[in-house]
């Protein structure tokens, strides 16, 4: 095995493909990345739920196939000075000369390495910037408990040309709606992915104007997910279990509407959260065109400020965790929010506004928990 390749190349092809390599892996060819020499060059890395893939464009000299360990590969492969890569497979040794840098990489067995699941079949095509923006606003809802594995992903419901993405871990629910191009028009499909897969996916697949989807067919033994992007494939299997039913908690009424410009909004609430930790709530009130936010109580740091807004409706006081207040309005994407209250006890939603006077963006939904809090 001998190749050439161009530093910029091998840098994004194993970075990309090092994202799948376990830290806890059940055997230790786990640890590798798989460079396989044949008409191109294709690199494999996989955990064994998560697998990736890129291919390499380079000056091929002899075929082959070989498995080096991964992460020091990666570190390797970013410390080279820039100038054109050799590998040289000598013996059980791989040979990586750039310039006057030389390394020495052992192998891996490569017969010890797992056959990896194929890709499944294509469904669509998603437009990879529209991909990574809603991928952005959901996942960041998802659960962090891995003993709670389907509150870990993103919920993906397939209505034709329709894609609904949703994500919660109890306290808050994200919902995307989006638009592709579905190979299938009558295409109708759920199922459930790692908000951690999804989200390395959403943001590597982005230099190419689409990302394909792809999917098992509903009657498979393995549910399998895939996603393309010009010369890089990442596969995931899918989680088991059942997303719990969230359409029925949006609610379609309110009793009060505020419309804020979202970076002052922001800043206040990162100032006035500065006297409390993440489980004290942040208390807003309000009323006629204002919001005053509170923290803090009783001999503890406080702080206030106030804000002028748009508001119709009642008066609403209503406290919330000024993280997943903050990280809502992160997501929302577009220069105003509009909160939706039905109540000072019962979730509220925010959801984009593009213009200060203009209709609220309904494709896309932060639905957040409020938080009691001493009077």
């Amino acid at each position: 095995m001998k190749f050439i390749v161009e530093p910029g190349e091998l840098v994004d092809a194993v970075n990309w493909v090092a994202r799948s390599l376990s830290t806890r892996p059940i055997k230790p060819e786990l640890l590798g990345i798989m460079i396989d020499v044949d008409t191109s060059i294709t690199l494999t890395g996989s955990d064994l739920e998560t697998s990736t893939k890129a291919i390499l464009k380079a000056d091929i000299a002899a075929k082959g196939k070989v498995l080096v360990p991964g992460r020091l590969l990666a570190e390797i492969a970013r410390s080279l000075p820039n100038k054109p890569i050799t590998f040289v497979l000598d013996g059980t040794r791989v040979l990586v000369t750039a310039g006057s840098a030389k390394f020495t990489l052992p192998t891996l067995s490569v017969n010890e390495y797992p056959n990896l699941p194929e890709l499944p079949e294509t469904a669509g095509l998603i437009a990879s910037d529209v991909f990574a923006t809603a991928v952005n606003q959901v996942a960041v809802a998802a659960g962090k408990d891995d003993s709670l594995p389907t509150l870990t992903g993103v919920h993906i419901e397939i209505n034709k040309n329709t894609i609904t993405l949703a994500a919660t871990d109890r306290y808050r629910l994200a919902v995307r709606e989006l638009t592709w191009q579905a190979k299938d028009g009558s295409i109708e499909s759920n199922t459930l992915v790692r908000a951690r897969t999804l989200s390395d996916a959403a943001k590597s697949l982005t230099n190419h104007s689409q990302v394909t989807l792809a999917l098992s067919p509903t009657q498979a033994n393995e549910k399998l997910i895939g996603f393309v992007s010009d010369l890089k494939t990442m596969t995931s299997r899918t989680l088991d279990g059942t997303f719990p039913p969230f359409k029925h908690l949006l609610p379609t009424d309110s009793v009060a509407q505020a419309t804020i410009e979202v970076a002052p909004f922001l800043d206040s609430v990162r100032r006035v959260a500065l006297v409390t930790d993440k489980t004290v709530p942040l208390r807003l009130i309000f009323s006629h065109n204002s919001l005053q936010l509170e923290a803090g109580a009783g001999e503890e740091a406080q702080a206030t400020e106030e804000l002028e807004i748009i508001y119709n409706g009642e008066d609403i006081n209503i406290a919330f965790n000024p993280t997943y207040l903050t990280d809502g309005l992160q997501a929302i994407g577009t220069p105003f929010v509009q909160i939706d209250f039905t109540g000072a006890s019962k979730p509220a939603v925010l959801s984009g506004k593009h213009e200060l006077n203009g209709a609220k963006d309904e494709s896309y939904k932060y639905l957040l928990m409020p938080m009691r809090y001493s009077a």
